[in-house]
């Protein structure tokens, strides 16, 4: 029982206060020069088009576009779904939400979170040597043993979920700010937005609350600090590390001090992508002042942009859904048209990833799993199946070939959550059903089934604007080539060790600091290294730290 008696008394000591002073970055053994350090960053709904290497029409990302100029850019990379939690658990553990159970997304009062009997890349990469650290955006589950610090990282400072789910006093665009309604069973937000009943956000150092509700203006300059913290800290050890960055950017609300921060004073969503483009920046010069030869760096997204926000949405590109738009609705985020998931990539290498090459390779953010294992010499984890491949030839010795084939599950527009029936086979996309998102205008498309399926030359149009003719002989020549790479999935999925998330739902697991308070915001004359929400060992709005961690050890 020694073990245990240390474990609790660590996790005690986190919540009491930071972990990152506490993480051995050195220890005797010489890893250093031999395992490469990964940096994994991650854009919320940031759009193809919103990539200025991508599209003439973008002018705001010069640091990414350096990036670009410097390394590969993708420009066929997909997301593993096209909403938020379940394309972070297909990056975390490269396997599609039928195998890893998370299919939809996670709210503020879930019970669950990625599976526990999934093995995520962090925890591959701490067996194998690691430091490991997680700043950003979570989603993945915040109660109990779902919180970052459980799922293989050393250090977490970040919020656990969308930056609009949970007040805030400063709120930026789309967004009602944090005062708090007087109780009562009326609606959760009045007609002026002046009021709010839900919980603040949170702002999370490991298992500590260190602020709540979190300042969306400050956030980009601490998430900047705290990677750059991380990474130096990591440089002058002895140990590889893996940072992971989950971004605000570019989900909404885009907070009102982008614009005055901008001399140019563009439009809400061009500011924010330039301080995005700025933190990537800020994070990458570090790198490459610290640990440029000896560390990967690879940007992505998680998914299209939110069509429905409007101004406040990204730009697909040319992937611009045209055949759904007719039919209504929106065919970015939570649809499977190529505006919902494919999304700009940049991988950066100084001297092992060639300059300014521009990749066609088919490839998915499930790939970052099996390539970063690889590339550390660490083997996946038994027992399961994986849909990611190994994308070092096509990073390092010059292969164009990726996936034959890609399968994007149902993400919100229609069908079921998770399910396949978006075929992705070389040039072509087959879609068995369809339907648009919530649009700018409100509009959502219907939801319809095909039989046979739609079937797209993506190659010959980009817009995926009209089908090919049933009848034709490129179609026919086609589709049973979908119907068996479609069967073959579903099969190995059928034959494969899958999980099931919990989706169950209890305000008692809301994240709160200060319960006594309506809104749990902390009070600025109260210690701030309160723990998080579960009732458990609950005493004067206080939760004991080793009671209420000892049920999930």
């Amino acid at each position: 029982m020694a073990w245990l008696s240390l474990k609790v008394f660590l996790v005690g000591v986190t919540f009491l206060g930071s972990l990152y002073p506490l993480v051995n970055f050195c220890f005797s053994g010489e890893t250093r020069g031999q395992k490469p350090n990964f940096v994994i960053i991650l854009a919320d709904d940031m759009g193809w088009g919103d990539l200025g290497a991508n599209w003439a029409e973008t002018k705001d990302t010069a640091n990414l576009d350096k990036m670009a100029a410097e390394g590969m850019r993708f420009v066929d990379f997909h997301a593993a779904a096209s909403t938020c939690s379940p394309s972070r658990a297909s990056l975390l553990t490269g396997r599609l939400g039928l195998r890893n159970g998370v299919t939809h997304n996670f709210a503020v009062t879930s019970v669950g979170g990625l599976p526990l009997n999934e093995t995520t890349l962090a925890e591959v990469l701490q067996q194998a040597g690691y430091v490991t650290g997680m700043i950003g955006k979570w989603h993945l589950g915040h109660h109990s043993s779902y919180h970052p610090n459980f799922r293989g990282f050393d250090y977490y400072f970040g919020i656990p979920y969308s930056h609009d789910m949970g007040c805030t006093d400063t709120p930026g665009y789309n967004h009602p700010p944090c005062p708090v309604c007087p109780r009562g069973d009326g609606p959760s937000r009045s007609p002026d937005k002046d009021c709010y009943t839900d919980v603040a956000l949170p702002l999370y150092e490991n298992l500590n609350i260190v602020e709540q509700p979190v300042n969306l203006s400050s956030l980009t300059r601490k998430y900047a600090e705290k990677a750059t913290q991380f990474i130096q800290h990591a440089s002058t050890s002895r140990r590889p590390f893996l940072l992971y960055v989950g971004l605000a950017h570019m989900h909404v609300p885009i907070t009102a001090t982008q614009l005055s921060a901008d001399p140019q004073g563009r439009r809400p969503y061009a500011a924010g992508l330039r301080e995005m483009d700025s933190l990537v920046g800020q994070i990458k010069d570090t790198v490459d002042c610290t640990v440029k030869e000896n560390t990967f760096l690879w940007f992505t997204g998680d998914n299209g942009p939110w069509a429905q926000k409007c101004e406040l949405a990204g730009s697909t590109g040319p992937f611009t859904g045209s055949w759904q738009v007719r039919q209504g609705g929106s065919p970015a985020k939570q649809t499977t048209w190529e505006g919902g998931h494919r999304v700009p990539a940049v991988a950066y290498w100084p001297g092992k990833i060639p300059v300014n090459v521009t990749s066609p390779a088919l490839l998915s953010v499930l790939d970052i799993f099996p390539t970063v294992l690889a590339l550390a010499g660490a083997s996946l984890p038994p027992g399961r199946h994986f849909d990611g491949l190994d994308a070092s030839e096509v990073l390092f010795g010059g292969s164009q070939t990726g996936h034959r084939a890609l399968f994007h599950p149902n993400s919100g527009a229609a069908g079921e959550y998770g399910a396949l029936q978006t075929v992705r086979l070389e040039r072509y996309k087959a879609f068995f059903v369809t339907g648009g998102a919530k649009a700018c205008d409100g509009s959502v498309g219907p939801e319809q089934h095909h039989e046979p399926p739609l079937i797209f030359n993506l190659e010959d149009d980009a817009a995926e604007a009209v089908p090919l003719e049933t009848g034709g002989a490129e179609y026919q020549s086609v589709l049973p080539a979908v119907r068996e790479v479609l069967a073959d999935v579903l099969h190995d999925v059928a034959d494969d060790n899958v999980s099931r998330a919990d989706y169950t739902q209890d305000p008692s697991v809301t994240p709160c600091c200060n319960p006594h308070h309506v809104a749990c915001r902390c009070q600025p004359t109260l210690p701030t290294s309160v723990p998080t929400g579960s009732s458990v060992g609950k005493e004067d709005g206080q939760a004991h730290p080793l009671t209420s961690v000892l049920p999930y050890l």
